[in-house]
């Protein structure tokens, strides 16, 4: 289960779209996630963060989109569980050949 977020959506999008908005003009490009973040009270790195998830997101970066990262952790996982029960059925395969193997008492 993921941690809880600790910033609500809408501030998160808010912030988002006050960088990008102040990264189109020039003079207020350098600078903008850490005097936006000081506005709002997050730090500038967080911002930063969100902004480069978003870009990746759009296409304007390169980069692993999150719907990608989400797929790839959930057929990770299924990879694993699938190895798992791979490892079970084998095993019991084993065990009963071995079953089938033993003379039999009469």
């Amino acid at each position: 289960m993921p941690a809880p977020k600790k910033y609500p959506d809408e501030l998160r999008q808010r912030a988002v779209r006050l960088v990008m908005d102040a990264q189109k003009d020039p003079s207020g490009r350098r600078g903008a996630c850490t005097r936006i973040g000081a506005q709002l009270g997050i730090p500038a790195d967080t911002i930063r963060g969100w902004v480069r998830s978003v870009e990746i997101d759009q296409g304007v970066r390169p980069g692993t989109t999150t719907d990608d990262s989400t797929r790839l952790a959930e057929l990770e996982r299924e990879v694993v569980e699938l190895r798992r029960a791979n490892a079970i059925l084998k095993s019991a395969s084993a065990f009963f050949a071995a079953e089938l193997d033993r003379p039999s008492r009469r």
